[in-house]
Formats: C-alpha cells, sequence, structure tokens
C-alpha cells in the first residue's frame, strides 16, 4: 500500500489504465533476433513507478527547493547575526533497500545552508562535519539541529555509534556554518533521534529528543536499550518524546531525560492507536504569545502536527496540522521567526521524482491566526 498523498489517485489511474494486473504467467516478446522474457511483477512496479513520477511532475508546489545541486532533507532553522542558517541532513543514494527502519537514509555528512534575505541567494557552505570525523560513529546521520552560546555554535546530530544504536552527539564551531569537531563521545544519557535544541527567553536550553520505528525511542521504554521492539497497547498513553535541560558547557544533559505529554482535547494522554495525532518523531518548538509550541511528526500519517502548552517541559494539548503530507514518506520540520516573519522549513521528494530518500529542502510563510492556533498549509496549489 503505497503511504504518502498519492495513493487515492494513484489506484483510481491504476484501475483505469489496467496497470493492476494478475496474472501467473511469463510474458515473452519475440523478435527474429532475440526472445525477451518480461517478469509481469517487474513490468507492473515500473510502470506503477512512472505513473507516480507522472503525478509528482504534475504538482504545483507552492515553493521551490532551497538548493537543487544536492539533495537536503530535515531542515533545521535558526537566525544568527541577522542571517538565516538552515541545518539539514544530506541526502544521497546509498543503494541500500528500502525497509521500515529507515536503512536506506544512510547519510554520512551535514551541510549548512544560509540566506541573507526570503527569496535571496541561499550559500551552501559545503560540509560542516563528516562522520569519519566522529570517532564513535557508526553510521547513519540523520536529522541534526544548532544552537548559539556565548558566540560558541553547537550542532547537534544522531547517529548510530559502533554497537549500532542510535546516540546524540555533539560538535562545535567558532562559526555558525562551522566547520565543526565533534566531542570524543556522545552526550551521556542521551539515545534515539532528532534532537532539537530550543533556547528559552530566560537563556535556558532544553533539547527535545525521540523518534519510533526506526529510532529505536520503543526500545528505550525500560531505561536501558532493549534490542526489541515493544510498544503500548493501542488504549494506553503513546510512546512519549523526551525533553533534558541543557547544560552549561551545552555538551551535557543537566538533568535525566523527562517524559512530554500530549494530551487530547479531554486532557487526557493521545494514545498508541490514534496515529493521526501521536507523536512519532521530529520534534520541534517555537514561542509565540508566551505559549510553547510543540510540533512533530505523525510518521505514518505523514503529517506535521501542533500542540500547545503554558511549560517548555508541557503538558501540551494537540491543536491540530500545521503541515499536510508531502511527496515521500517522511515529512519533517521546524519553524523559525526571520525578519519579522515566521517560516516553516520542510522537505519533500519532488526533486528527485518523488524517491522518498532523496529529499529537498524548502520554506514558505507561517501564519498564527488571532486565537493562538496555526493555518494549516498545503505544500501543492492543486491538491
Amino acid at each position: 500500500m503505497l503511504k504518502t498523498l498519492f495513493s487515492k489517485q494513484l489506484l483510481i489511474l491504476l484501475a483505469v489504465t489496467g496497470l493492476i494486473m494478475v496474472s501467473c504467467k511469463t510474458e515473452k516478446k519475440e523478435t527474429k533476433e532475440e526472445v525477451e522474457v518480461v517478469d509481469p511483477e517487474t513490468k507492473t512496479k515500473d510502470s506503477i513507478a512512472a505513473l507516480y513520477k507522472k503525478l509528482v511532475d504534475s504538482l504545483q508546489p507552492i515553493s521551490d527547493p532551497l538548493v537543487t545541486h544536492i539533495y537536503t532533507a530535515d531542515p533545521s532553522a535558526h537566525v544568527f547575526n541577522d542571517t538565516l542558517y538552515i541545518y539539514p541532513s544530506h541526502d544521497w543514494e546509498a543503494g541500500i533497500p528500502q525497509d521500515d527502519l529507515g536503512s536506506h537514509f544512510d547519510m554520512k555528512d551535514y551541510h549548512v545552508l544560509s540566506l541573507d534575505s526570503v527569496g535571496g541567494e541561499v550559500t551552501d557552505h559545503g560540509v560542516a562535519l563528516d562522520i569519519k570525523d566522529v570517532p564513535w560513529a557508526g553510521r547513519q546521520m540523520w536529522a541534526p539541529d544548532a544552537a548559539e552560546k556565548d558566540g560558541k555554535y553547537y550542532l547537534y546530530f544522531p547517529v548510530k555509534d559502533t554497537l549500532d544504536i542510535f546516540r546524540i552527539g555533539a560538535a562545535v564551531s567558532d562559526h555558525p556554518a562551522g566547520p565543526f569537531k565533534a566531542e570524543d563521545s556522545y552526550i551521556e544519557g542521551s539515545f534515539s533521534m532528532d534532537p532539537a535544541v530550543y533556547k528559552d527567553t530566560d537563556g535556558t536550553y532544553y533539547m527535545y529528543f525521540g523518534g519510533i520505528w526506526g529510532g529505536h525511542l520503543q526500545r528505550w521504554a525500560t531505561g536501558e536499550y532493549v534490542n526489541e521492539d515493544k510498544y503500548p497497547a493501542d488504549d494506553q498513553p503513546a510512546l512519549a518524546p523526551k525533553i533534558a535541560k541543557m547544560g552549561d558547557d551545552m555538551l551535557s544533559f543537566a538533568e535525566e531525560p523527562k517524559d512530554i505529554l500530549i494530551l487530547d482535547e479531554e486532557g487526557k494522554p493521545i494514545t498508541t492507536g490514534d496515529n493521526q495525532r501521536r507523536f512519532f518523531e521530529a520534534a520541534w518548538v517555537h514561542k509565540y504569545n508566551n505559549k510553547y509550541y510543540f510540533s512533530y511528526s505523525t510518521g505514518d500519517t505523514h503529517n506535521i502536527a501542533y500542540a500547545i502548552g503554558d511549560n517548555p517541559y508541557g503538558p501540551f494539548t494537540y491543536q491540530g496540522i500545521i503541515l499536510e503530507p508531502v511527496v515521500g514518506w517522511t515529512n519533517h520540520h521546524s519553524i523559525a521567526e526571520f525578519n519579522g516573519k515566521w517560516y516553516l522549513f520542510y522537505h519533500d521528494s519532488t526533486l528527485s521524482g518523488g524517491q522518498t530518500h532523496l529529499r529537498n529542502v524548502k520554506m514558505t510563510e507561517l501564519t498564527h491566526k488571532e486565537d493562538g492556533t496555526i493555518e494549516t498549509i498545503n505544500a501543492y496549489k492543486n491538491q
């Protein structure tokens, strides 16, 4: 089953064009010179892929990719020194088959992008950190984030260690674009993925993190890593994202990570079975009118959702959807204010014709309504 915004349209087109076929025979194409044996399953898959690309190409995106010379994803945006910096993942074709653990997302370095004005030239500052320069790293450099304190810049990144367990590392630079020098080990007490560091208005820094499925949050339910995937029952509270106050050195936690509660309109925790609203990955926090907005991806339902609270630790009450599904399986974002306006930073896979592991970062204006809720965004004009 195709889990993208195209699922319904694609099935209709397949039915109309007769591409859904049941066959036990092998089709032969004969010429005088050769006989070509065609596997009907392969032929069907190729036809579906071609039709999918045609659908992708027919879309009218509301935003263009910020860069097209490389594939980028998971954009974390910050304003440093009046310049907008974006810290994305760097996608590439690793040739690894797709699976539910995200093995095909085998990123190995980070680039930093910057721009002085919206719509202006985007600068790629090159490789800011390479996996070979992280002493403890094994594989898969996923969605990063960054922060600044006292003139130093910190890059936070999830990567599997040599035991193939996701940890969160830190690297330091004198410049927001790097290059960054990684610490000798990961942040003690860190686990899972998708770090997002929020600086509150009182100068306190917090890290939000976590992700289920390939992010392994489900393997830390006991507080220790267990190499087995266990989830609460569908009617029980869903696995919670984590928060930890950062230490003064910005390289450590000042406390044990705590759970973040996401509540429904009745004040009850969102449950495991409520995959339209439960947390999956991609935590982000911004503050607007003294309210904390905790936004995140719902994963297998492909939305960017959000909840609002009065405290950086939560609880947060679910409000709705910020961004509807985009081309590709994943949906990952950040939110930042720049030159007096708020923007949503996100990705899709339009640049690669819909290949879910080859994405491109984009940005669009975000609107807070008078009641504090956020206008839902559809990334395509004709959908």
